[in-house]
């Protein structure tokens, strides 16, 4: 039900998605028809992806619908762009709309191709991660990826098409022009109609963009502070945010999980689950309850029904319900149930220390539940290895079983056989048909007291039969209920649950230095497992994908633009955005996880599309024949327009899924809010800081180091000219003398 009612959910925002980054186009164009061709690219594109999803066996998921649904305003940006460069060749310089729709095409379509080719760099490498994480984000890479390639292709085929035969003639332009190559260009429309068609809201924001570029190339100095300190920011800001596995949702289930005093019967512990699930069962929001030694896979939603979320109805249920039963030495665990695991398992907090002394390993097990309570933010602590279990001990008398003619091993197996049960594996017990397991055990009756035990036979080659008792001496205590085992040696496992607030890396960094520093020795080793295990993989595997998304996106840019120097222009937007990002997340009380992470790769996508239209228009610019910081000014002055639509169309996508409140929401807004916010908030830094960029790379550009063959030449010189000799304490001028016929001058000389 959880599954079902999450997936309706992100297919819910998907649609709503659609609609807001559609009507952004609207808002900007004022013109339905362009908004109807923007809008034909979405589901386009998406229907298309299921075609993939199908041929890779890959399913409509939770993760693969959220992929669809944060892919809306990336699909959507192809078609914006090569829309509003055909719109623009309409109404400004009055271009046919067949010649606007192919002029307009070609003159953008370089940069529309970057773009994407660069944005499938970005996701592409998600398939290929490993691990748990590699799992959920293989059907996210490729759905990505292939909904984008498919944008592209619409782009260039079904946008310019319906363009061309839906859009109106724009305003008769004054005449042709010529640029520098010789190209005849239309003539732009009067100034004063094309601001009446741009409206009275986005001409301000174009002369405010205008004053703003034109001063910041001017004084680049200042530009270059901020853009350092906005890169110094990323390392105080990272260390602010917590850290987490997974982002914390609400799915409309709990799991109290407890381990009842050693020595308890299954039925005293049966009865004491029926007591506590009928006391919470009493809290406003609880539903039902469910008593059961294992997981239950019936789920049912009902965060509609409830006006606290589930975080905070668990901690009324460590407050009001588990503080009652604290004289009883319970050992409870309170906490979401897991996705990854059965009951009680995959915790954020999960440490192995394993050794050979089975004492030293529950000590450790009781220092290290008193560790975990001075952590801040950590809940419900259990170690795995608790005594007090009653045990009736049974030591062997070697002298008096070799008398008897008793084999240790023979006493053992004997005990074994009618306490625990041995299996009969040459015989199978058959009954209508089908065949039962033979299991030899002793009654109850016959293994449940001291006394009964002291008289099992065993076999004696010399003696036929005798007694346990005459073998073997027992005695009352208490252990461990059950012994683990972690590579072959015995261990104990510290878990414990977090608080919403807390950072799991801070805690696991705090608890590995503290069980350290009990100084247990080399025979005892210590590591992290489960969760908190795939905490640290997750992070090695999100760098990695990092640099290979950095690679391959300044391979594809540097094959593009066939320079070195402008991918770094480029590239240099996408650090830009992390301290946003990162403010992003402080400010909704989040965490950097794995689906935040992936909100920063797909910002990363995203803000480098803007960068890659200024340049690439710049250059253009700049080979018409206008001076770089003219043609600077008017690229991004051009191009200001299809960012601004493209950026509210990405954001407009992601706000159905940052304001969501229903099942599986945390999921949703813990990707969505990184995007939004660090899209949001970097987006005028970006503006203005890629034109400054781009003046001080094309001005260390004109400073050339000297070719070989200009230091060949340097050395050739130095050696020909005058030289000095040094004899009887006087320098003396030497000049080589030059060949018969050589013209060289007195000046070379």
């Amino acid at each position: 039900m959880f599954v079902e009612a999450s997936t309706h959910a992100v297919q819910e925002h998907l649609i709503i998605g659609s609609i807001l980054a559609a009507l952004v186009v609207l808002v900007f164009l004022w013109n339905w028809r362009s908004t109807l061709i923007a809008a034909l690219a979405i589901p386009t594109s998406i229907i298309a992806t299921f075609t993939l999803i199908s041929a890779l066996g890959l399913t409509l998921n939770t993760i693969t619908l959220l992929a669809l649904a944060l892919v809306v305003g990336i699909v959507i940006d192809d078609a914006i762009v090569v829309l509003e460069n055909i719109y623009r060749l309409l109404r400004e310089k009055g271009m046919p709309p067949v010649q606007a729709a192919i002029e307009g095409t070609r003159e953008i379509g370089p940069a529309v191709t970057a773009t994407t080719i660069s944005l499938i760099a970005v996701f592409l490498p998600l398939a290929f991660m490993s691990g748990i994480v590699g799992q959920f984000m293989k059907s996210f890479g490729w759905t990505m990826a292939f909904a984008i390639a498919v944008s592209l292709v619409v782009s260039f085929t079904l946008t310019p098409s319906l363009s061309a035969r839906w859009l109106g003639r724009g305003r008769k332009a004054a005449g042709p022009a010529v640029d520098s190559l010789g190209h005849e260009e239309p003539a732009p429309a009067a100034p004063a109609a094309a601001e009446h068609d741009r409206g009275r809201v986005y001409n301000a924001l174009d002369h405010g963009y205008r004053w703003l570029l034109e001063r910041a190339l001017r004084r680049r100095w200042v530009v270059v502070i901020l853009i350092f300190a906005t890169l110094v920011s990323i390392g105080p800001l990272g260390a602010a945010v917590n850290k987490n596995f997974l982002p914390t949702d609400d799915q409309s289930q709990l799991e109290v999980v407890v381990r009842a005093p050693e020595g308890w019967t299954l039925d005293a512990t049966d009865r004491f689950g029926t007591q506590m699930a009928t006391e919470i069962r009493k809290l406003a929001g609880i539903d039902y309850t469910i008593v059961t030694a294992g997981d239950d896979p019936q789920h049912t939603p009902n965060r509609d029904k409830r006006t606290i979320s589930q975080q905070a109805m668990e901690g009324k249920v460590r407050d009001l319900i588990q503080s009652r039963y604290g004289y009883l030495g319970l050992q409870t665990q309170v906490e979401q149930v897991s996705e990854f695991g059965g009951s009680g398992g995959f915790q954020p907090v999960d440490y192995v220390v394993s050794g050979p002394d089975l004492n030293v390993l529950t000590r450790v097990g009781d220092q290290g539940i008193q560790i975990l309570r001075s952590i801040p933010g950590v809940v419900d602590p259990r170690s795995s290895l608790v005594s007090g279990a009653p045990q009736l001990g049974m030591q062997v008398d070697r002298a008096r079983a070799a008398d008897l003619g008793v084999n240790a091993v023979d006493a053992a197996n004997a005990l074994f056989m009618l306490v625990q049960g041995v299996e009969v594996k040459t015989a199978k017990y058959t009954e209508a048909g089908q065949q039962y397991k033979i299991v030899i055990r002793a009654d109850k009756q016959h293994r449940s007291a001291r006394e009964v035990l002291a008289q099992l036979p065993v076999s004696s080659p010399s003696q036929g039969v005798v007694a346990l008792e005459q073998v073997v001496s027992a005695s009352r205590g208490t252990g461990p209920s059950e012994i683990s085992h972690y590579n072959r040696r015995r261990q104990v496992e510290l878990t414990a649950n977090l608080l919403p607030s807390a950072s799991q890396q801070t805690v696991l960094q705090a608890l590995d230095r503290k069980v350290r520093a009990l100084g247990l020795g080399p025979q005892y080793d210590m590591t992290f497992t489960g969760q908190a295990a795939e905490q640290g993989k997750q992070a090695a595997a999100f760098m990695q994908s990092f640099m290979l998304s950095f690679l391959f996106m300044y391979l594809v840019l540097a094959a593009q633009f066939e320079s070195w120097i402008h991918p770094v222009t480029i590239l240099l937007s996408l650090p830009l955005t992390v301290p946003f990002a990162f403010l992003s997340i402080l400010f909704v009380h989040g965490s950097l996880n794995i689906l935040s992470q992936l909100g920063i790769l797909v910002l990363f996508g995203v803000v480098k599309k803007n960068a890659i239209l200024q340049i690439d228009r710049a250059n253009h610019l700049r080979v018409l024949g206008l001076d770089r910081d003219a043609a600077i000014v008017a690229a991004s002055r051009d191009r200001l327009r299809p960012i601004l639509m493209t950026t509210i169309a990405f954001v407009a996508g992601m706000i159905p899924l940052a304001i969501s409140s229903g099942v599986g929401a945390g999921t949703n807004r813990a990707m969505s809010s990184v995007i939004i916010g660090g899209q949001v908030l970097s987006l005028l830094l970006t503006l203005v800081a890629i034109p400054v960029m781009y003046s001080l790379f094309d001005d260390l550009g004109k400073v050339r180091a000297p070719s070989w063959q200009a230091v060949l030449a340097w050395v050739r010189d130095r050696l020909s000219a005058p030289r000095w000799e040094w004899a009887t304490g006087r320098a003396v001028a030497v000049s080589p003398t030059l060949p018969e016929g050589d013209t060289e001058s007195e000046d070379a000389r």
